[in-house]
């Protein structure tokens, strides 16, 4: 009988731990290969983890809600089947060390701190950091934390433990009168608190929207924010797909729905202006040569997640809808997989499928823009033909874009998002599918 070990897999770009939200087997149960053994979550997505072999369950070495680093061993496995050539340990290769972090929301609170030592190579990922960006803990002091995550890291646990001590320890210090500079350097300002009046019910936020809320604050406190608007004739869209989603469902097995055609539409206008898809670090622009677009789906418990299109320039309406379809099926049923959230390089969200005309959406960092469409309306407008102008009832929707303006000037976000506009409006009503 071979003993197999169960590590930690490696979950995307960036995510160097995860959370142990659920073992779905204990100790003596049987389990199959691909079967579930546990769920996890991270600080882009919850997921699961199968197995990847078949055998009785000898030893689980985390306790729910356990931070465990990405090729830690989490659990042992008695497989009897297993022949000498396959009774190694089932291990998945460390993760490719990272000497800086990956988002410019990682950039954005290093830079705020004194610098690493000299020497030092370090990675802290965004769940540390942006744990320590709003308890107001420099890196100075986040070099001193010491680490029991993999390769010595600094986990969310130490994080939280080191956070706990210091306000432990700035009670018991009660210094009387500090200071006006040294309160400066200290103290990070806090929103008032909320005393609730009257019939009110308090309900505390889940993990995933706390996440949200953090990553929104982030994302405004690190872009300047501009918006523009613009509206499109979607006209020939609506009708060509009136007259086409029946035959495309029999011959592709798949619903054409608006949004990989605003896709295939965005995507085209980022060729004609790649500024637009990009991200900073420091001083430097990162140019991406691919084009990956987030879309905004929702969950069932009513929050948003932005899986990633990737390599959207590459594909065909046909891809487009398939990739679209399936990700937001997955995202509706919980089974987004981690990659699925990662390296988009533009998003786009629709806050017309809610009804809304327009909307002004905060950028999904590290990117420099977003591009909301709005609910398709008909309107009366007026049409210049070649006999003169006439009043025509036609099919119109609101575009706004968000745009970074450290990198992206007005003349850029509004020729983009105009030519956006465009592309909708000169849609080959004679396409085939």
């Amino acid at each position: 009988m071979a003993t197999v070990d169960l590590v930690m897999p490696k979950m995307g770009e960036s995510i160097m731990e995860a959370t142990i939200l659920k073992w779905n087997k204990q100790v003596g149960d049987f389990i199959k290969m691909d079967e579930t053994l546990l769920e996890i979550a991270t600080d882009k997505v919850d997921s699961e983890v199968p197995s990847t072999v078949e055998g009785t369950i000898a030893e689980i070495l985390y306790k729910e809600n356990d931070v465990v680093p990405v090729g830690k061993v989490i659990a042992r496995i008695n497989s009897g089947a297993a022949s000498a050539a396959t009774a190694a340990p089932v291990v998945v290769a460390e993760p490719t060390k990272v000497t800086a972090p990956v988002s410019t929301t990682s950039v954005h609170v290093a830079n705020q701190a004194p610098a690493a030592e000299a020497g030092t190579n370090k990675f802290y990922s965004p769940l540390v950091l942006n744990i320590a960006s709003s308890e107001g803990v420099s890196m100075a002091e986040i070099e001193q934390i010491h680490g029991t995550g993999n390769e010595g890291r600094v986990t969310k646990k130490d994080m939280l433990n080191y956070v706990a001590q210091r306000k432990t320890d700035v009670v018991a210090q009660a210094p009387s009168a500090p200071a006006p500079s040294a309160v400066a350097q200290t103290q990070t300002p806090t929103p008032a608190a909320v005393i609730p009046t009257g019939n009110v019910e308090i309900v505390e936020m889940d993990r995933m929207r706390r996440m949200i809320a953090d990553h929104m604050v982030k994302s405004k406190a690190t872009s300047p924010h501009v918006t523009s608007f613009t509206e499109a004739d979607v006209t020939n869209i609506v009708n060509w797909r009136n007259n086409v989603k029946s035959s495309f469902e029999k011959k592709y097995g798949e619903k054409i729905t608006f949004t990989p055609i605003f896709i295939e539409a965005i995507v085209n206008s980022i060729k004609k202006y790649p500024m637009i898809n990009c991200s900073l670090d420091g001083n430097n622009i990162i140019i991406k040569k691919d084009i990956n677009i987030g879309m905004a789906a929702a969950l069932p418990t009513g929050n948003l997640i932005v899986p990633v299109i990737k390599n959207a320039d590459t594909k065909n309406l046909y891809g487009l809808t398939k990739e679209v379809n399936s990700l937001g099926s997955n995202a509706k049923s919980n089974k987004l997989k981690p990659d699925d959230t990662q390296g988009g390089t533009f998003t786009m969200t629709n806050v017309g499928t809610f009804g809304s005309l327009m909307g002004t959406p905060i950028i999904n960092q590290p990117q420099v823009a977003i591009l909301a469409v709005g609910a398709i309306k008909k309107r009366p407008m007026v049409l210049e033909t070649a006999q003169g102008d006439v009043i025509a009832i036609r099919h119109m929707m609101y575009l706004s874009l968000s745009y970074d303006h450290r990198i992206v000037d007005g003349s850029l976000g509004a020729s983009f998002l105009t030519d956006v506009a465009n592309e909708l409006e000169r849609f080959d009503t004679n396409r085939e599918i």
